[in-house]
């Protein structure tokens, strides 16, 4: 599921092979020829917002793509929204791929762009990561749950059935999503808590595949059978042990929040969140002091019916389903106690975008100026 607030670029194509960007969050000229070969970054204290244009030019130069023309383009975030948690590197990247494939009429599947946008993040940039993040952004599609099997890059979409209720005017969800946010950035290529973390799972995974004598299976905890973690849990380390934990919990709260999903129980819905949430910061040890206290003022404000961290959780915004008519109020209460908590944080944020309520949105796509969504 994606939110109808995220990365916008305008763009038009260059007379040549040149690149020029600007950000309305970041200042500088970024300036470069698509023809330029671009190899991946060894100091993540050089990246910038710079490396994610170079990064998809990369990407589809490594994939074998011939990119001719460049872009001249300027890209924002809606709301001001920069690198606060909301997959904001895959967004940033999906933008670059799609503009530079539409002026170079390359034709490229969603399911290929998420694998380019992969590289861009795991080969360009350094940073451990899998392909959630671009799914949802490229797959997901309004009234219905994104599900992705990681394994097999399967996606499949499940349609929310509250929508077939008459008393949903005009096909509307019955809910709102809240972000807040903790006033915290947070690179996480610069920064390489969560690299270790993924470090951390493929140890598990390795320890429980060597128990169960598939020492030649990749290690990754999707390899292994739900069976043998739960008889050869104990051989695992304390810190690897609660890695495992949080994932395979985690995969049972998936498939049951799916099934919550389909049949509309949104209470059900919500506090399979709120536990994804909790086992975050127990489990999977991420967020901040300060991220812990706002996900703890979201789960008491009005109308809440789930919460967790957004992004990888080490720092950034927390996120909230919430009922529709009471959004506001729910976002007055959270904004008003977090700024109590925090008041240094909250003063470093627009007073506008401290708390935001947001609808539900669409996929990442290329908008034509003929297109009526333009007029919308």
């Amino acid at each position: 599921m994606t939110i109808n607030y995220g990365v916008l670029l305008g763009f038009v194509p260059s007379n040549d092979s040149e690149v020029l960007l600007q950000s309305g969050q970041f200042k500088g000229v970024i300036q470069f020829r698509v023809d330029d070969l671009q190899k991946p970054i060894d100091n993540p204290e050089n990246i910038n917002w710079e490396s994610y244009a170079r990064g998809a030019v990369y990407a589809l130069q490594n994939s074998g793509y011939d990119l001719r023309k460049g872009i001249i383009g300027y890209i924002s975030g809606v709301k001001g929204l920069d690198s606060s948690g909301l997959s904001s590197s895959a967004a940033v990247g999906i933008a670059y791929l799609l503009a530079l494939e539409n002026v170079n009429d390359l034709v490229i599947s969603p399911v290929d762009n998420i694998q380019l946008d992969k590289s861009i993040e795991n080969k360009y940039l350094g940073l451990e990561n899998g392909i959630l993040d671009p799914s949802a952004i490229l797959l997901s599609r309004y009234g219905y749950l994104t599900f992705m099997d990681c394994k097999t890059a399967s996606p499949s979409h499940v349609y929310f059935s509250e929508l077939s209720k008459s008393q949903q005017p005009q096909g509307e969800l019955p809910f709102k999503i809240l972000l807040a946010f903790s006033g915290l950035q947070h690179n996480l290529p610069k920064k390489r808590g969560y690299n270790t973390r993924v470090f951390e799972c493929k140890e598990a995974a390795r320890a429980l595949l060597h128990t169960a004598g598939c020492e030649d299976t990749p290690n990754i905890l999707r390899n292994v059978d739900p069976v043998v973690y739960e008889t050869k849990k104990g051989v695992l380390e304390e810190n690897l042990s609660r890695r495992a934990e949080h994932y395979f919990s985690e995969m049972k709260r998936v498939a049951k929040g799916r099934d919550a999903w389909a049949r509309g129980n949104l209470q059900e819905l919500g506090q399979l969140i709120s536990a994804s949430g909790r086992s975050s910061i127990l489990n999977y040890e991420c967020g901040s002091k300060e991220m812990i206290q706002l996900y703890e003022i979201l789960l008491k404000a009005p109308g809440v019916l789930g919460a967790r961290f957004s992004g990888a959780g080490f720092r950034g915004c927390c996120l909230a389903i919430v009922e529709s008519d009471r959004a506001e109020a729910a976002a007055a209460y959270v904004a008003a106690e977090y700024e109590k908590a925090q008041p240094e944080l909250v003063s470093r944020i627009p007073a506008d975008r401290r708390v935001l309520v947001c609808e539900p949105g669409d996929s990442a796509r290329v908008v034509l100026p003929d297109d009526d969504r333009l007029r919308s």
